[in-house]
């Protein structure tokens, strides 16, 4: 069989990823425009895949709030419509989601059947796409995942070297809790989910991927001084000091055991994928 894995998503961390590894082939918005359902599910028919990977979504969180509807067909409708299209081709779809569909509370790690609850627009958005996934009837992995960076596009990690350049001294945020997880890493997670979903489709269900150890914002940024060798002190502050349009989620732990357990795919380590960010940024630059 002639593999061919249908991406949706082409300049997003994620995507860019995946391009990189064997038998993709992303679709970017001219060709598969989130914001049309129906044309994504027409994009998978046309292809034919054996297998279909959505890692392109709407993230701007505090936007989100303003465009709840727009964030809801992107982030809600599409896969819907994806998923059906999956279905009746009978292939496999691997769709990404988030932290965000948890409202934070406590500090132990989320298991994938904790009861959900967002407590914004972006996350209930994504939760719209985890049930339109489910309902439809297709072979299928909701993977959700956390705090995602790379070399690519804008994300904490890039943020922070700007700045840590910039400024002697730095306040983060040290309430928020969570694991941070590279693109690198969660793309092979899909890519080899994918593969495995093609030859057993009982190992549908959702699950959790995210980097370890889990961390504090502040620690993170610390991490990342640290290994680009940068003198930026960073100071501790709570949530309510850096307030945003969007509420974030306080504890960001998940519980990634079902994914070993059924995939043998391991929790990446975040200190070596940021080693191979900051790689990836030398030979760019």
């Amino acid at each position: 069989m002639q593999l061919k894995i249908l991406v949706f998503g082409q300049s997003g961390q994620v995507a860019t990823e995946l391009a990189a590894l064997p038998d993709t082939l992303c679709l970017g918005r001219a060709e598969a425009d989130l914001g049309d359902p129906q044309a994504c599910a027409d994009a998978i028919r046309k292809h034919a895949p054996t297998a279909v990977i959505n890692a392109a979504a709407y993230t701007a969180v505090d936007k989100a709030e303003e465009e709840e509807v727009l964030a809801t067909t992107i982030n809600g409708h599409a896969p819907g419509a994806m998923a059906q299209a999956c279905a009746a081709l009978s292939v496999p779809l691997v769709h990404i989601s988030t932290d965000y569909v948890f409202d934070g509370s406590g500090t132990a790690p989320w298991p994938t059947e904790a009861p959900t609850g967002p407590l914004g627009a972006y996350g209930r958005s994504k939760l719209v796409g985890e049930e339109a996934v489910r309902s439809s009837g297709a072979t299928h992995a909701i993977l959700r995942t956390s705090w995602v960076v790379s070399a690519h596009g804008n994300n904490f990690v890039k943020t922070m070297l700007r700045l840590g350049k910039e400024r002697d001294a730095l306040t983060i945020v040290a309430d928020q809790i969570g694991g941070p997880t590279p693109a690198r890493a969660i793309a092979a997670a899909c890519h080899a989910m994918a593969l495995q979903l093609i030859k057993d489709p009982d190992k549908s269900g959702t699950y959790h991927f995210s980097g370890a150890p889990d961390c504090s914002w502040a620690d993170f940024a610390r991490g990342i001084f640290d290994a680009a060798g940068i003198s930026c002190a960073v100071t501790d502050i709570p949530s309510s000091d850096y307030p945003t349009p969007a509420a974030r989620p306080a504890n960001s732990r998940l519980d990634c055991s079902t994914l070993t357990d059924t995939f043998g795919i391991a929790r990446p380590d975040w200190g070596q994928g940021l080693k191979d960010i900051l790689n990836n940024l030398e030979k760019t630059t």
